[in-house]
């Protein structure tokens, strides 16, 4: 009889078993679309032997656990390249902002006004006592000042834009930190009590790879299952169950935000993720393509003021006159910060404009050496117009690099997903094949139970019987 009985266990626990397996089948089928998702096994186990006599019999099977199939080494190089793919994307993002500014295919930026201005000078040097002609000037220079005060203005709405990005984008990563940890203290809850954590693993592979977005990581499992979430340079996130809150704080000397933890300045340190893009943009490529701008601003104010002293207007004042822009006055010396910002055309009346070299009545001398500057090497050893060119080519250059990379990272990144989708993704040609395995087994353990059931109430009419 103890036979019977216990094949009539091992038969209920194989149905138990096969049961259970279906479930983790069924789930895989529902999750075949969800975003993070890794498929779950059943790993099944032969329970221990028993033995009847000197015979070692089997018991039967039972599922020991639920597994979630995930690659942890292809899941770091994915966040890896997560953080590159979006430090390169935030970059693009802020420097084609800086490009619509200066996209002279569109008829915007400086070089019309440069041609324009300079070209008003050689028209007054043909016929200089001609009042039209000499109000043109005035209006060519005020264009000029114009284009440099909106391209000025321009770029610094955009840095403060990029500002409140980064402001915004800290706020984000202490979200995800602290997620991050919530998930880790109850994974670790679920393990102790040997539980299956699969899910919220998922959610917390889901809250590492929207983090890897914003900012670069390095992630240590440890032997409980938590991590230890830093950046690449050692900047603590996450440390099982605790977060470290990252600030940002106004720099007054600058105007813009630091990236500040625990007392410690990180912002230069920050290697990946839209973060870096951002602080990128903000604190080197804008502040170069400003500074480009103020020198040649500061440039165009000096050398237009000093050969406009050198000629003699229409009221018959000579050398030392009126200057034609207002003077350029560096808060630091030998600075050039504010000059585009603040350029601005100083003479209102046409007749102060020294067109004339020498003072003779038609001399117009002085407006076609006006107008020659530019051809002269009065910016750091170029003409105006080769060095607002150079400025806007390595403006092009960096976002053509920019892009070029970009499209490696997203080639790298696309095989890198491609792989994790072959080991953690649901197949349901695999997960059919699998429904059938679960149901056949299903089906002979209920066989099983069937005939030993009929056998016992057998062996049972046979005893009452006898």
């Amino acid at each position: 009889m103890s036979s019977l009985f216990g094949s009539m266990s091992i038969a209920l626990q194989s149905l138990l078993t096969q049961q259970g397996a279906l479930g983790v089948v069924a789930n895989n089928i529902a999750n075949a679309n969800t975003p993070g998702y890794s498929r779950e096994v059943a790993v099944l186990e032969e329970d221990s032997p028993i033995f009847l006599g000197n015979v070692l019999v089997g018991t039967g099977v039972s599922m020991a656990k639920v597994e979630s199939v995930r690659d942890d080494v292809l899941n770091l190089r994915i966040q890896q390249e997560t953080a590159e793919q979006c430090s390169l994307s935030s970059y693009l993002d802020s420097m084609n902002q800086v490009e619509a500014v200066f996209n002279e295919t569109q008829g915007v930026g400086l070089q019309s006004s440069l041609s324009d201005f300079f070209n008003s000078f050689t028209a007054l040097a043909a016929d200089p006592n001609n009042s039209s002609l000499r109000q043109a000037v005035i209006t060519a220079g005020q264009n000029l000042a114009d284009e440099f005060n909106q391209s000025s203005q321009s770029l610094s709405t955009i840095r403060q834009g990029l500002d409140q990005s980064v402001v915004q984008t800290v706020a984000q990563i202490n979200q995800l930190s602290s997620q991050i940890a919530d998930l880790d203290q109850q994974i670790q809850a679920l393990a102790s009590s040997g539980q299956d954590a699969g899910a919220l693993e998922d959610r917390r592979d889901e809250a590492l790879q929207n983090l890897s977005q914003l900012v670069d990581t390095s992630v240590v499992t440890s032997d409980d299952g938590t991590l230890s979430v830093t950046t690449t340079n050692g900047t603590l996130l996450v440390q099982g169950n605790q977060s470290e809150s990252l600030s940002a704080v106004l720099d007054a000397q600058t105007g813009m935000h630091g990236v500040i933890s625990q007392g410690t300045d990180i912002t230069g340190a920050i290697t990946g993720g839209k973060l870096k893009g951002y602080i990128d943009a903000r604190d080197t490529d804008i502040p170069e393509m400003q500074s480009g701008l103020d020198k040649l601003a500061a440039s165009l104010i000096s050398s237009v003021n000093e050969q406009q002293n050198k000629g003699t207007d229409l009221t018959g004042s000579g050398a030392g006159g009126s200057d034609f822009f207002v003077p350029f006055t560096p808060s630091i010396s030998g600075s050039n910060t504010g000059a585009a910002a603040s350029m601005t055309v100083a003479l209102t009346d046409p007749n102060q404009i020294a067109a004339s070299s020498d003072g003779t009545e038609g001399s117009g001398g002085n407006a076609t050496a006006l107008a020659n500057l530019q051809y002269q090497a009065i910016v750091s050893g170029e003409t105006p117009a080769d060095y607002y060119s150079n400025l806007v080519f390595e403006l092009g250059n960096s976002i053509s690099n920019a892009s070029a990379q970009q499209d490696a990272v997203n080639l790298v990144l696309q095989q890198l997903n491609n792989q994790q989708s072959s080991i953690s993704g649901v197949s349901l040609d695999e997960e059919a094949s699998n429904l059938i395995l679960y149901q056949r087994a299903y089906e002979a353990s209920a066989r099983v139970m069937s005939v030993v059931d009929q056998l016992t109430s057998d062996t049972i009419n046979m005893v009452a019987g006898a």
